[in-house]
């Protein structure tokens, strides 16, 4: 399986980054050994000192796709979930000052924790859903997937055109504004709809 990121997917994310709003989505990926499982805590690396969160709805592929068309794109996934995309803004600085690819930044052991995953029929609207994370029992990032640049059928779309889905594949749609850094001691609790999905502890 693989882990596929769109970044900037929120306008107000976009302008906290000091980054242009995209015209087309902005895609990057993890291997599978950033995933981070049941709640397990993470363990803060030593090469940052400033490792973001990024709250983020996810979605599981549940068969093989490629040049998918958006109308078609919701029959080839079941489950929505949330995750954090986490971030090693200082290694990620220091790369884009070099026009470097990402990937040190983005996909290290663990940058990817995930919680549990619901059957998407659970939901009236995907375009419509609201999430949230806490940072120590404090609400930092909160918003709803109608304020997506590009909605979760456009995402899978434009992503087949250049990777082939397979089952079990996971997108992260994106993270709103309100993005920090983490410390050891932290605790994080990711919610959809006010329903806990995700809660670990950075150590």
């Amino acid at each position: 399986m693989k882990i596929i990121a769109i970044g900037r997917n929120y306008t107000e994310h976009a302008k906290e980054m000091n980054s242009p709003i995209p015209s087309e989505p902005v895609v990057f990926m993890k291997p599978d050994t950033a995933l981070l499982r049941n709640n397990s805590p993470f363990y803060h690396p030593d090469f940052s000192n400033e490792i973001h969160y990024e709250v983020e709805l996810v979605v599981k592929i549940k068969k093989v796709g490629k040049h998918i068309q958006k109308k078609f794109a919701h029959r080839y996934y079941n489950e929505i979930g949330i995750g954090i995309d986490l971030t090693a803004r200082d290694v990620q600085r220091e790369l884009k000052q070099k026009s470097m690819p990402w990937e040190k930044s983005k996909a290290f052991d663990f940058s990817a924790p995930i919680g549990k995953f619901v059957d998407k029929n659970n939901y009236k609207n995907l375009n419509n859903i609201n999430f949230s994370l806490e940072v120590n029992n404090k609400v930092v990032q909160k918003s709803n997937s109608k304020l997506m640049i590009f909605e979760i059928d456009e995402i899978i779309s434009y992503v087949s055109k250049f990777y082939t889905l397979k089952i079990g594949d996971l997108i992260f749609t994106g993270t709103p504004k309100g993005v920090g850094k983490i410390n050891i001691g932290d605790k994080l609790i990711a919610k959809i709809e006010n329903e806990t999905f995700l809660d670990f502890e950075i150590k």
